[in-house]
C-alpha cells in the first residue's frame, strides 16, 4: 500500500475499499467492532463546531428522531454553553445573521468540551459532526476514525490538497462511515440529472460554467488592527495548525474566510459548483489549470482576491469555467447557478429545478433541432415531498441511515477530496502565475515544482497528521 500506485491499481483498491466499507470491512480485511442499531436505537452524536454552520447542522439533526445529541464542542464559550446573550455584543450588531440563535430544547443535556480530543475519548459516541473552521476538518476528522467514530464534516474538506489523501488514508484504515456536507449531491433535481445527463440527454457537454457573485464594494471585511480576543475565546485553539499571530476581529468569527491560511471563496463557494459541475459532466480531475486575478478593488485585509476567473481541462476534452466576482453584481445567466453547454442543448440548473434550450445548427449546418425545450421544478413534480425540501437536510437522514447500514452516503469522502481539490488547483495557479498541468492520480503538478511546494504547509506544534 506503500508504494506508488499506476491508474489501474489505484482504481482497484478504491474499488476494493467502497466494498470493504459497505460490508464494515477495514482495507486490510479484518472484521471492526461497530456498534449494531436496533430499529429503536439513536445514534449518539457528538458537535465539533457550533458556531454559524455547526449550529445550522445541529438543528436539522435533532430534527431526526434516531439522532440523540450526546455532546457539544467549541472554543468559544457561549456557543458552548448555547447562551446568546455571552456573545460579544460587536459581533451581534455587525454579524447577527452569522452568529447562531441557541437556546434549543435537548431532550437531555449533552455533555460539554472545549477540547474536541476529550470529547473523541467518549466512547459512547458514535458519530460526530464537524463544522469547524477549514483548518481543522483534516485533523479532527483523522483522530475521529481512529477513535471509532462515523464523521459528517463540513464542506471545504480540507485547507491544503495533501490533507485530503491523508484523511482518505485514514478512512481506508478503519471501517467508519465519512460523509461529506456537499448540498447538492442531497439534491433531487441533480440526483435525476446525474441519472439523464449520462444517457445524452443534452448530448456531449464541452463547457460547464458557474460563478459566485457577491458584491463587497467597496470596503470588504473592513480593516482592523490586532487586539485581544473576546472573553470565552480560546484564540490559541482556534488557530490550531496554523501559524500563531493575533487576534483581530475581521478574521473571526466568520470572516476568516476572506484569509487565504484559513480558507478562500474558491473554497467556500467554488466547491459547491466544482463539485456538482464535475459530477454532472462525468469528471473525477482536471489535467491542466489555468487561473487569472487578484485583489483588485476592495480595500480590506482579506488576502483572497476578489475578482478571480478559473479554467479546468479536462482529458476526455472539455473545461469547466468558474469565476469569484465580489466586486460587483448580477446574475451570469438568465437562470440557475450553472449552465451545462451540450451539443444537443444547453441546460441551466440550481437546486429548485432546471430549463432545457435546445440548441440551434451553426454555420455551414442544417438541421433543426434534436431535442424540445424542457422545464422541472422541484415544487410541482412527484420528487417534492417532505424529505426532499432541503438538501443538506436529506444528506443529515442519509447520513444517519449509513452509520446504520455501513453503506457509502450521497457524497463519499473520495468524492469529497476530488471537488475540493479543484479549489486548491486554482488557488496555487493563481499563487504561481502558471498554467499548470496536474497528475491526478500521484496528486502532482508535473511541470512546476514551486507549484508543488504548496500543496501542503507545516503545522504548528504540537499538531500534526
Amino acid at each position: 500500500m506503500k508504494n506508488k500506485q499506476n491508474r489501474r491499481n489505484f482504481l482497484t483498491r478504491a474499488s476494493a475499499t467502497t466494498a470493504g466499507i459497505a460490508v464494515g470491512l477495514n482495507t486490510f480485511g479484518s472484521v471492526e467492532s461497530a456498534r449494531i442499531f436496533g430499529a429503536n436505537d439513536r445514534v449518539r452524536v457528538g458537535f465539533i463546531g457550533i458556531g454559524n454552520r455547526g449550529s445550522q447542522l445541529l438543528g436539522l439533526f435533532m430534527k431526526q428522531s434516531d439522532c440523540e445529541v450526546a455532546a457539544l464542542c467549541d472554543v468559544y464559550e457561549p456557543y458552548l454553553l448555547r447562551d446568546r446573550s455571552m456573545v460579544e455584543p460587536r459581533f451581534l450588531n455587525d454579524l447577527s445573521g452569522q452568529i447562531p440563535k441557541m437556546g434549543e430544547a435537548f431532550d437531555k443535556k449533552p455533555n460539554t468540551f472545549h477540547d474536541y480530543r476529550k470529547l473523541l475519548e467518549d466512547k459512547s459516541i458514535d458519530a460526530v459532526c464537524i463544522a469547524t473552521p477549514d483548518h481543522w476538518h483534516a485533523i479532527q476528522m483523522i483522530e475521529a476514525v481512529k477513535a471509532g467514530k462515523d464523521v459528517y464534516v463540513e464542506k471545504p474538506l480540507t485547507n491544503t490538497l495533501w490533507e485530503g489523501r491523508q484523511m482518505i488514508k485514514a478512512w481506508q484504515a478503519s471501517n467508519r462511515v465519512v460523509a461529506v456536507g456537499l448540498n447538492r449531491r442531497g439534491n433531487p433535481v441533480y440526483q435525476k440529472l446525474a441519472k439523464d445527463i449520462p444517457t445524452g440527454k443534452i448530448g456531449k457537454i464541452t463547457v460547464g460554467r458557474s460563478a459566485r457573485i457577491n458584491n463587497m464594494f467597496p470596503f470588504g471585511i473592513g480593516k482592523m488592527k490586532p487586539e485581544q480576543p473576546p472573553k470565552g475565546l480560546d484564540w490559541d485553539l482556534w488557530l490550531g495548525p496554523r501559524a500563531n499571530r493575533p487576534y483581530q476581529y475581521n478574521i473571526a468569527p466568520y470572516k476568516f474566510r476572506w484569509w487565504s491560511d484559513f480558507s478562500s471563496q474558491m473554497g467556500n463557494w467554488g466547491v459547491h459548483y466544482m463539485d456538482v459541475t464535475r459530477w454532472m459532466m462525468g469528471e473525477t480531475a482536471p489535467m491542466a489549470i489555468t487561473a487569472s486575478g487578484g485583489k483588485y478593488i476592495l480595500d480590506h485585509d482579506g488576502d483572497i482576491p476578489d475578482t478571480m476567473q478559473v479554467t479546468f481541462e479536462f482529458a476526455s476534452g472539455a473545461i469547466i469555467s468558474f469565476c469569484i466576482y465580489e466586486a460587483s453584481s448580477g446574475n451570469l445567466f438568465p437562470y440557475g447557478e450553472i449552465e451545462l453547454r451540450g451539443t444537443k442543448g444547453t441546460l441551466y440548473s440550481d437546486e429548485g429545478g432546471y430549463r432545457i434550450i435546445p440548441t440551434k445548427s451553426g454555420q455551414f449546418q442544417k438541421w433543426d433541432k434534436s431535442i424540445e425545450n424542457e422545464v422541472f421544478d422541484v415544487k410541482n413534480n412527484p420528487l417534492a415531498d417532505g424529505s426532499n425540501a432541503d438538501s443538506t437536510a436529506n444528506l443529515v437522514r442519509n447520513f444517519l441511515e449509513c452509520v446504520k447500514s455501513r453503506k457509502n452516503p450521497f457524497c463519499t469522502l473520495e468524492d469529497g477530496h476530488r471537488s475540493t481539490s479543484f479549489a486548491h488547483l486554482a488557488n496555487i495557479s493563481l499563487a504561481v502565475k502558471q498554467r499548470l498541468e496536474w497528475d491526478s492520480v500521484n496528486e502532482r503538478f508535473t511541470n512546476s515544482e514551486k507549484a508543488n511546494q504548496l500543496l501542503r504547509y507545516d503545522y504548528r506544534k504540537p499538531w500534526k497528521i
